[in-house]
């Protein structure tokens, strides 16, 4: 699955340079969602969380059902801890496993700096995820693309809040990502950017407000001596 990093705000600015017995500030970022791959119909979860100016030395995730979901600790403080971790599941095809291990509700995150400055934030799950995008030009597996004047178009999705899109090509160590409003049906390729001769492999995904995600994946080849 592609990872993206589509954060749904439940997130506050937090503050820095607080002294350790100072009330827990929040996370500039504590968020959790689905993200589901539609074309291969496979799920994971995903933790975003990242401190202030210092880094985290402890960081524990907490389920609705009270259940510790994730932690992480750096005992040695002469590390400076770390100040933003992201955090993927598996990758089931059986969704319901998945949904009963990550229940919806509120997860609670709880952290320590170095400097003994606590953090404390709540982010909710949901379990339901946008549907995928249709329509996709070029279609899946297209050939002799230009590389010039490109047009990605795709179909719009009911109640989204935004679109992702992602093309790459690992062997040329190339990756395009954008945000895009949920008025976007159509993303124009800047010229210069593809190479000609190369496959390379297009995500589109269809962000909730919530921050779940569902991505369509295909591929196109460029035209040779384009």
């Amino acid at each position: 699955m592609v990872g993206i990093s589509v954060l749904a705000a439940a997130a506050c600015s937090s503050g820095s340079g607080a002294p350790p017995q100072a009330q827990a500030t929040r996370f500039a970022i504590a968020t959790v969602h689905f993200e589901q791959n539609a074309t291969d119909g496979d799920v994971e979860v995903v933790f975003e969380v990242k401190g202030g100016n210092d880094g985290l030395t402890s960081l524990t995730v907490t389920a609705p059902d009270g259940r510790t979901v994730m932690s992480a600790t750096s005992a040695d403080t002469s590390t400076m801890g770390l100040r933003q971790y992201r955090f993927e599941s598996p990758e089931p095809t059986d969704v319901p496993r998945l949904q009963k291990a990550y229940p919806e509700g509120v997860y609670r995150f709880v952290g320590t700096t170095a400097r003994g400055v606590r953090y404390n934030s709540e982010a909710t799950l949901s379990h339901r995820v946008p549907a995928g995008v249709t329509g996709i030009t070029p279609a899946d597996e297209a050939a002799n693309v230009p590389v010039r004047g490109l047009r990605i178009n795709w179909t719009a999705v009911p109640d989204v809040a935004s679109y992702v899109l992602i093309i790459e090509q690992p062997t040329l160590g190339f990756e395009l990502s954008i945000t895009l409003p949920r008025s976007a049906t159509s993303f124009a390729v800047p010229d210069g950017v593809l190479r000609a001769g190369q496959s390379y492999t297009l995500a589109i995904g269809a962000v909730a407000r919530g921050g779940n995600a569902s991505y369509v994946e295909t591929s196109f080849a460029t035209a040779a001596g384009n």
